[in-house]
């Protein structure tokens, strides 16, 4: 039931109209009344009613100003002006702040009514396109589509004019122009043992959805994903804000993700502040080159120029003086297992940099070339490949581990070494994306029609966690789960409405959709008219 108030200074009239009208009647509720527009406001403000009705002319404060500052407030609320004044400048004025409705006096129950059950028809129609759309986007995860995804790695990649990325983004209905940005990487993993590796925890699953909806709930940030555990995050402020925001999203990310360190692996990183977005590229080089030290620092979490900088970086000259947390070569291992291959030239040059001085030391490179040679070979056995396959991989650059390095080239060796592990690493992981996906896809072939169809119950058919499944798919496809399956029960939906002569909840419920509003909705979203408009447009 809808709530209404009433603004009346005349009390005469304010007790007629609210004694005989029967609001339940009409489905309102009658929640309160006020004598003129400053007495009403706070009573309006603790009530909350749907619908307002306010004279135009009252003492203290008049309709329109409360009107005013009501549809700042309460931009939903629907405002009747009712007045004994037919003159076309209060008409005009009450337009201005949003009015729906002007009604003169003396009004009429019939007329009361008329407008009553418009305004009730209003608002249900705006409510449920409301909910629809937010249903849509919940479903559609913009943070995770491709398109977007994209977009941001072109941009950030400098592959893109300056004046093409407004275009797509507008293509994209991304706002993204503003005074300055930075960049934020963050990446999410959940601790994992032999007993529970595969499905994801639920307790992992809702620490990523709050701290990806923290980043969303404000317009400043554009969020995306990277790959299966990264996202991104492009935030936009002056130049004198960013740096307070950028210190305050980092601070939420810490307060949402430690108290759950339990579960899970995070790490954060920053950038630094540009004015323009031709400097995108540079902040998120800058950004990336800081994230990798999560490679060499795994005990830390928030990664920033200042923190990064003040941290023990040059080793003393003598071998024997060397700190072995360096040259920890699980840090090489971890790398090769979780890092990217954009990763790769930031994380060689932070791990040799590391050791300073006794980098002149022949010696000590000799035992860094074999030592490394030797973890990659581990990790890629325990892949299924053979030391021969990656041995060839590196020789054909020439490289190998009996080779001597002097300190430029052994950065040349530890890139081509580790690129060529992770080759072999995503080639395993391609081989088996493609068995899950040619699984899924079979699957949602035979159920797509099905109601109960989603990416939850897709993961689970593969045995893969949502999380996951959803990454390689959109990595495989160039579209999300959602989009993939909205636009085959779309595909058929149009076949339906072309051949046969089914009502719009037969096809609804054929093609997966419970409500047929909601069917509706989804269908001019995505084709662009009514599925009545396109069966009359197919006609033609």
């Amino acid at each position: 039931m809808l709530k209404v108030f009433l603004v009346e200074d005349e009390s005469i009239v304010r007790e007629g109209i609210r004694d005989n009208i029967p609001w339940q009647q009409y489905g309102y509720q009658f929640v309160g009344e006020a004598s003129d527009g400053e007495m009403a406001l706070p009573l309006i403000q603790k009530t909350r009613p749907d619908v307002l009705l306010t004279d135009i002319k009252m003492p203290f404060m008049d309709g329109l100003s409360l009107s005013r500052l009501v549809h700042q407030e309460f931009p939903d609320m629907k405002i009747i002006i009712i007045s004994g004044y037919d003159d076309f400048e209060y008409a005009r004025g009450a337009i201005s702040v949003g009015v729906e409705q002007y009604l003169l006096k003396p009004i009429t129950r019939a007329a009361m009514q008329k407008v009553l059950a418009e305004l009730k028809t209003k608002i249900e129609t705006e409510r449920e396109q409301k909910n629809y759309q937010e249903k849509f986007q919940s479903e559609v995860r913009e943070y995770e589509q491709f398109s977007r995804t994209d977009f941001f790695v072109k941009v950030f990649e400098g592959r893109m004019p300056v004046q093409d990325i407004y275009e797509e983004a507008s293509k994209l209905s991304l706002k993204i122009n503003a005074p300055c940005y930075n960049i934020l990487l963050f990446n999410l993993q959940e601790k994992r043992t032999g007993e529970n590796w595969g499905m994801e925890s639920e307790g992992f699953a809702r620490k990523r959805e709050e701290l990806l909806h923290y980043f969303i709930r404000y317009p400043e940030n554009l969020v995306f994903r990277l790959n299966v555990n990264t996202y991104g995050v492009l935030i936009k402020g002056s130049s004198e804000q960013l740096p307070e925001v950028t210190s305050r999203c980092l601070e939420n990310v810490e307060r949402i993700c430690r108290p759950a360190q339990e579960i899970l692996q995070w790490y954060v990183a920053a950038g630094e502040p540009v004015e323009r977005l031709s400097l995108l590229a540079e902040c998120y080089s800058k950004a990336n080159h800081l994230f990798a030290y999560r490679f060499l620092m795994p005990e830390a979490h928030i990664f920033t120029k200042e923190i990064c900088h003040s941290a023990p970086g040059e080793a003393a000259g003598r071998i024997r003086d060397i700190d072995p947390a360096k040259m920890d070569t699980e840090l090489i291992r971890d790398f090769i297992l979780r890092g990217t291959m954009d990763e790769i030239a930031d994380f060689v040059e932070n791990f040799l940099g590391s050791l300073g001085e006794a980098m002149q030391s022949s010696m000590f490179r000799n035992y860094l070339t074999l030592h490394a040679w030797f973890v990659a070979v581990s990790c890629v056995e325990e892949l299924g490949f053979s030391r021969e396959e990656l041995f060839g991989l590196m020789e054909r650059e020439g490289l190998t581990p009996e080779g001597q390095y002097d300190a430029g080239e052994l950065h040349r060796y530890f890139d081509g070494l580790i690129e060529k592990a992770i080759e072999l690493r995503n080639r395993e992981s391609d081989n088996q994306s493609k068995r899950i996906l040619k699984k899924a896809l079979s699957y949602i072939e035979e159920n797509y029609s099905q109601e109960t169809l989603s990416l939850n119950s897709v993961a689970g058919e593969v045995n893969v966690s949502a999380n996951y499944f959803s990454a390689i798919f959109s990595q495989a496809m160039q579209v999300t789960f959602v989009e993939y399956v909205t636009a085959k029960r779309m595909d058929k939906a149009k076949k339906l409405l072309r051949q046969t002569q089914m009502h719009t909840g037969e096809i609804a419920s054929e093609i997966g959709y419970k409500d047929p509003h909601y069917f509706s909705f989804v269908f001019k979203k995505t084709q662009g008219c009514t599925p009545r408009e396109y069966r009359a447009g197919t006609k033609v």
